[in-house]
């Protein structure tokens, strides 16, 4: 049995003046423990394609960098194509039916989908089973981060949904290292994949539907659980919907075209130094999936405290401008290999830290009927607008001839966007969820 997730009172006021983790029970603990692991398994379905991709194509439609690339950058698309339709649906459910079920279904699709990658022999092959991994991680972020946003009080929860989603780190480490281990073998990456299965069990027996959730629940048809028509309609959700929306697809464009190609930036500086294809690709696996992925961990578990300071619209702010001016700094700074590992740190802090403020902002715009429905518009919906951006970084990036540099350079004037988005959506520090 766990402890009631209940909060206490008087435990509550006692501990408003110390630590945010002062008085945390042990079931927020668990839920938090539970939210992150699925979330980590999460990127590492998303970021395991990104680290074996070069292998995978280069097996499925022979050695042509063009069109590896090219195909590369489709196959991402399509995955934030499935994102959003797994994510806008299961938001919706989460809602209507529960964050526990909804949570285990989701978990079940990413893992099971993955592992049958194993076998892929086509291009299309590919394409289907990357859509169906996305529906399940799209569908499962958006729930754990409205119940993280649920379980905890208003005082610890930008730090605990900031952790949350930093969690991402070691998904994003998991891949590296398995994508080194395997090698060129990149069938048997996908078979690790299969694991967060065993989640569902732990989800079953532990998680509680949160005391807010069950009151709207009680209230029957009138709460309009998980309302589309309600969200897009009502001008008192509907802004913040649309706005949240190209806030996350800011940052979901520029990871996948700017934060993630510092992989092919290492593997050039590799290559023109002498460095064989071969060795080159395991290095800027190791300078992207470790040395980066370190930097971009303490961005992500930075910016709750950020948030929790400074408030969640100058925390976005700052950080995306600092994230314009680093790449091209990183992108024409370095002349060697050495010399780019020493900014990748830098570099992954400022481009990926805005990503754990989704998990903390997006469940605050909403109230409890339709909060995971919102949160999952904002950021799944996101993924929709990111999409012709992938498509465009690839044509960018393989087709139209400009440097490489120049190219990641140019898309990361995204950041310039998401930083001006913030001036249209409201501060939420310290103000409780709405009801």
């Amino acid at each position: 049995m766990t402890e009631s997730p209940a909060s206490d009172d008087s435990a509550e006021t006692s501990a408003s003046e110390g630590p945010w983790y002062a008085g945390i029970t042990r079931y927020q603990w668990l839920v938090l423990v539970i939210a992150s692991a699925g979330w980590v398994f999460d990127v590492y379905e998303g970021q395991i394609f990104n680290i074996t991709r070069n292998d995978m194509l280069a097996e499925l439609v022979g050695g042509e960098e063009a069109e590896i690339k090219k195909y590369g950058e489709f196959f991402l698309g399509i995955f934030l194509l499935g994102g959003t339709v797994g994510g806008l649906a299961a938001g919706s459910l989460a809602d209507r039916f529960g964050r526990r079920p909804i949570m285990m279904i989701t978990i079940l699709m990413y893992s099971v989908f993955s592992g049958l990658t194993y076998f892929a022999t086509e291009l299309w092959h590919v394409a289907a089973l990357r859509f169906l991994v996305a529906m399940g991680v799209g569908g499962e972020w958006a729930v754990a981060a409205s119940l993280v946003s649920e379980i905890f009080p208003a005082r610890a929860r930008a730090h605990a949904s900031g952790i949350f989603h930093a969690s991402s780190v070691l998904g994003t480490v998991m891949a590296a290292l398995a994508g080194i281990a395997v090698g060129a073998d990149w069938r048997y990456a996908y078979l690790v994949g299969v694991v967060p299965a065993l989640l569902i069990l732990w989800v079953r027996v532990t998680v509680e539907e949160p005391e807010q959730w069950k009151a709207k629940a009680a209230e029957g048809r009138s709460a309009q659980l998980g309302s589309f028509k309600d969200l897009l309609l009502n001008p008192k959700w509907n802004r913040n919907a649309f706005f949240g929306m190209l806030l996350a697809a800011v940052g979901l464009g520029t990871f996948w075209s700017v934060v993630v190609a510092t992989q092919d930036l290492a593997k050039e500086l590799l290559v023109d130094s002498g460095t064989t294809l071969d060795i080159a690709k395991q290095e800027s696996k190791f300078a992207y999936g470790i040395i980066q992925t370190i930097g971009g961990g303490l961005g992500l578990f930075a910016f709750g405290p950020l948030c929790a300071r400074f408030g969640r619209r100058r925390a976005f702010i700052g950080m995306q401008l600092a994230a314009f001016l680093i790449v091209p700094i990183t992108c024409y700074g370095p002349q060697t290999y050495q010399q780019l590992l020493y900014i990748l740190p830098l570099y992954g802090f400022l481009t990926l830290g805005i990503h754990a403020g989704y998990a903390i902002y997006f469940p605050e715009l909403f109230p409890t009927h339709l909060r995971a429905t919102g949160t999952s518009f904002c950021f799944n919906g996101g993924r929709i607008l990111a999409v012709p951006v992938l498509f465009f970084s690839g044509w960018l990036k393989a087709e139209s001839g400009m440097d490489y540099r120049l190219a990641v350079s140019s898309l990361a004037v995204l950041f310039l966007v998401g930083a001006f988005v913030m001036l249209f959506l409201p501060e939420t520090n310290k103000q409780e969820l709405l009801e």
